[in-house]
């Protein structure tokens, strides 16, 4: 009876440390190279200046490169040189994780260097993932601008 039930839970064991379906299907789909071709905002009235991911300008995010690489969940943007952004790589940790208080889940990242070690003292950005499909992506985020709340739309097309 016991070596019919020690497997039985080694199995049960093995399958609740997974991540789930969801979670992996997600991931399968956001891995590999897109465009982000517009930011836009929702919720509120007016004109935005906003810098994304305490990195650079919105604008300078329009058509930047993005690489999901999901087998070691690293990757990177590239921003093109401007007069207005400093362009360049800027790698990324990500992950998809599961978020109950909004019944969505997030793509989330966090920046490392070259030799993948954390340069953000475990800061991180999450972005509610609105929309996936094979060939587009819509995530959002939700600030505050003058105690309103206003929604940060990111709209990729995958390349």
């Amino acid at each position: 009876m016991i070596r019919k039930i020690i497997p039985l839970l080694v199995v049960v064991l093995i399958s609740s440390c997974g991540i789930s379906k969801d979670i992996r299907d997600q991931r399968n789909l956001i891995s590999g190279t897109w465009t982000l071709n517009d930011i836009h905002y929702e919720n509120n009235q007016g004109m935005f200046k906003a810098v994304v991911f305490n990195d650079a300008n919105a604008i300078c995010f329009e058509d930047s490169n993005w690489f999901f690489r999901d087998n070691n969940s690293t990757g990177r943007y590239t921003i093109k040189q401007g007069s207005l952004c400093e362009g360049g790589d800027r790698f990324i940790r990500w992950s998809v994780v599961s978020s109950p208080s909004n019944y969505n889940n997030q793509l989330q990242f966090k920046y490392i260097d070259e030799k993948r070690n954390d340069i953000s003292g475990g800061l991180g950005y999450r972005l509610n993932i609105a929309s996936l499909s094979a060939n587009e992506m819509i995530l959002k985020s939700n600030v505050m601008v003058d105690a309103k709340p206003v929604t940060i739309v990111y709209e990729f097309t995958k390349n």
